[in-house]
């Protein structure tokens, strides 16, 4: 209980002076993440791919948070030349203080399909780009005192299980199977790395700290319309507000794991938050599943992701 008193979502620490980035940020949970650290001081780099929604965004967030400051950056998690070229833009930075992996495919294709570096498309989004954002942002990272990399979970972790042994489904692929391994890996990545961050004298506090989170049952039908961001239709408002009331929350909420562990002054790496009623709630402090805190799965897909990814990390 001292937990949930001790966090109040909307009263979060004062970020002056402190630079966020946020991938996937132009619409909701990322959006919500940004819009809450820019409302709490901080400077937020939106990541993203689509740059017409990604001006909506800026937009949106200037008009509700008077002096937010706030910029785009244009990021595909899905094609590693992309990734590439924002990290080298984000290594110009003079700190980064939290990197917050948001971005992701939340409908995965019915069929199997593969990113433009032939990785399967779910797992190159969710997964695959972050991995490789996160090593090439290494070096800013470790020169920021302080500074927290946010990894995006999900509660389906706890409904399929994987040991992720088949990455890219090249047979047997099933849309919600290729979700859930994106978002285990998600899950398994955050924990191996706060622990490869502490082997290599890094990590720790006032170093860098790894979190993973995951949003609950978040869904846009119970969240506020803005314009250009989130515009159900009234269809989908009724639907959501159905379940909204007994097990869902709103965008709004579900971003508040992933702000509290990017902000908590009193937070660790290597803790897992989410809604205190797993779909719902005040952010807390939970149990992750035991897949995600395997290390002989982690270190089977720290390797993986390195080759697949071509990428090197530097832990």
């Amino acid at each position: 209980m001292s937990d949930i008193v001790n966090w109040n979502p909307y009263a979060v620490p004062l970020q002056a002076g402190k630079t966020f980035v946020v991938t996937g940020a132009n619409a909701g949970l990322g959006y919500f993440s940004s819009e809450q650290l820019a409302r709490a001081g901080a400077h937020v780099v939106l990541a993203c791919r689509n740059p017409v929604k990604t001006d909506a965004a800026l937009a949106a967030i200037r008009r509700r948070v008077p002096g937010a400051s706030v910029s785009g950056l244009h990021l595909d998690v899905a094609n590693l030349q992309s990734v590439r070229t924002a990290a080298d833009a984000l290594l110009e930075m003079p700190r980064i203080d939290g990197l917050i992996l948001n971005a992701g495919i939340v409908h995965p294709p019915r069929d199997r399909e593969v990113s433009a570096d032939g990785n399967e498309l779910v797992l190159a989004t969710n997964y695959l780009g972050h991995f490789a954002l996160t090593a090439h942002l290494l070096p800013t990272l470790h020169a920021t005192p302080g500074s927290r990399v946010v990894a995006l979970g999900s509660m389906i972790s706890r409904i399929l299980d994987s040991s992720l042994e088949n990455l890219q489904l090249e047979t047997g692929y099933d849309r919600w199977k290729a979700y859930a391994q994106s978002k285990i890996a998600s899950q398994v990545f955050g924990f191996e790395l706060n622990r490869r961050l502490l082997a290599a004298g890094i990590g720790g506090a006032g170093g860098v700290q790894a979190m993973v989170v995951q949003p609950g049952y978040s869904i846009s039908g119970v969240t506020v319309g803005i314009r250009g961001v989130n515009q159900p239709t009234r269809g989908k408002r009724f639907v959501d507000n159905l379940q909204g009331s007994v097990m869902a929350q709103s965008k709004e909420r579900g971003a508040w794991p992933s702000v509290r562990a990017a902000t908590d002054t009193d937070a660790v790496g290597g803790q897992y938050y989410g809604p205190r009623w797993l779909t719902r709630g005040l952010p807390v402090v939970q149990r992750p599943t035991r897949t995600s805190l395997d290390r002989a799965v982690a270190a089977r897909l720290w390797a993986r992701s390195e080759g697949l990814t071509g990428v090197p990390f530097p832990v």
